[in-house]
């Protein structure tokens, strides 16, 4: 016997909400799922009327929902946004090359324009050449930081007023969960904010914040959305994944583990006696940095001077050990 949808429209049901537990049809699962993107937003007050917001896209599902949502309430409700696409490309073969045939066909659907920066462009290394050099074990460090800055870069050649990242549920807290296991104060504080504003940078906000990966995938597959689902041929021996892999469990067991998380990061105090980083400005690039050479700059140098694990670890290991070779305050770019 059919199960009629909980929202009372009369029509069949045909998923239930791996969120909330309610069976829902097609149409009234839309309008549950971006409402809730809409309360986000305007509770957050993520947007001001005629923001240029630039919307981090890889062409995955996350970052391919966030342009359809954004746009089709942007029209709704009318929040007078400009948007703009704006991609990174590691240079990895095989993964980024055929993401970004699916942004450039989110560019045309979405009539969007789009930029498009390359770490071989602005740092003189891909991807592939950086995990030739480094092999697989802390790749994705290098990759997380020069994705952070070239996002900034990106941002600001684009004169936007905010980055729209597509970071949903389960990857909050999942960082969470990775930054407890580390240790790391600073940045547990910060991870769980909806927009994240530093001195010198532009605002990063996460529309998807309180969304559940299943959902952003049942969305893109019942409005039959254009996104690219292969992962990153270098993650399987990312850390994060196993942080992926202990939350999983946990959902299966509670499903508002996720949400129990997220908020447990929100309502945590640090002691006031707790020393956090002071933020300023990297002496050689001139982006935000807590120390003098920000991480960027000191992976960059690491690989120019053929020293790959010069900045992988504690930082201050990382500045004596620059302090120590010939010209140490002559970075290469």
């Amino acid at each position: 016997m059919p199960v009629l949808c909980s929202a009372k429209c009369g029509q069949n049901a045909v998923l239930k909400r791996p969120k909330t537990g309610d069976t829902l049809c097609k149409e009234c699962f839309y309008w549950a799922f971006e409402l809730e993107i809409h309360s986000t937003i305007t509770n957050g007050k993520l947007f001001k009327k005629g923001d240029v917001v630039a919307i981090a896209a890889s062409g995955g599902k996350d970052s391919t929902v966030l342009a359809q949502v954004l746009k089709t309430l942007n029209e709704r409700y009318n929040y007078e946004l400009k948007l703009v696409l704006l991609s990174i490309d590691e240079g990895i073969t095989g993964y980024r090359d055929d993401s970004l045939k699916t942004v450039l066909e989110n560019k045309d659907e979405y009539q969007m324009p789009l930029k498009i920066l390359s770490y071989q462009q602005l740092y003189g290394w891909s991807m592939d050449k950086i995990v030739a050099e480094v092999g697989r074990k802390n790749n994705c460090t290098f990759c997380g930081v020069f994705r952070r800055q070239a996002l900034d870069r990106g941002a600001m050649l684009l004169n936007v007023d905010c980055i729209a990242t597509g970071h949903n549920a389960d990857d909050i807290a999942e960082t969470v969960l990775m930054n407890i296991l580390r240790g790391d104060v600073a940045r547990l504080q910060r991870c769980v904010n909806i927009i994240t504003i530093t001195e010198g940078t532009i605002p990063r906000c996460k529309p998807l914040k309180y969304t559940y990966e299943k959902e952003i995938v049942m969305y893109a597959y019942f409005k039959k959305l254009n996104y690219f689902s292969t992962e990153c041929v270098f993650a399987p021996n990312a850390y994060r994944g196993y942080a992926r892999t202990f939350l999983k469990d946990l959902e299966r067991l509670k499903p508002s583990s996720i949400m129990d998380i997220i908020h447990s990061g929100e309502t945590m105090c640090i002691k006031e006696n707790v020393k956090l980083p002071d933020i300023g400005v990297c002496t050689k690039c001139g982006f935000v940095s807590s120390q003098d050479i920000c991480k960027a700059c000191m992976l960059l140098e690491g690989l120019n001077r053929g020293l790959p694990k010069l900045g992988i670890g504690k930082s201050s290991k990382a500045h004596k050990a620059l302090a120590a070779l010939p010209n140490p305050r002559l970075l290469h770019f």
